[in-house]
């Protein structure tokens, strides 16, 4: 079975361990580079990234077949967004395109974590 990790500064993500996440703290891009890259080597199918460390690691994360992006499009599979009934603009374009809007929880248990 493959693991969820989070990759982001330690008060970003400190609370997903409570999720069965690992988290992996990071205060440098170099740090963030190397643990993606072991990351992405292990057994790791879903890497979380906080939104400042993905864009310091968009050409990384694009070589591995990934998308860094800040908004919704048609493209988009899942908003994964703890406040689910939040009016922020993501969620609005998602509900505009019927993209499923998933808590943190949600999303673990739909990918069978």
């Amino acid at each position: 079975m493959y693991k969820i990790a989070v990759i982001g500064d330690y008060d970003s993500i400190y609370g997903f361990a409570t999720l069965g996440l690992s988290i992996c703290p990071v205060k440098t891009r170099e740090e963030a580079s190397d643990k993606l890259k072991q990351l992405a080597a292990g057994k790791y199918g879903i890497i979380y990234i906080t939104e400042a460390v993905a864009a310091e690691l968009k050409e990384e994360i694009e070589k591995r077949g990934g998308k860094v992006t800040g908004s919704v499009t048609s493209k988009t599979h899942y908003l994964i967004n703890n406040d689910t009934t939040s009016n922020s603009s993501k969620n609005k374009k998602a509900k505009e395109l019927g993209i499923p809007i998933l808590s943190e929880d949600d999303f673990i248990k739909m990918a069978g974590m």
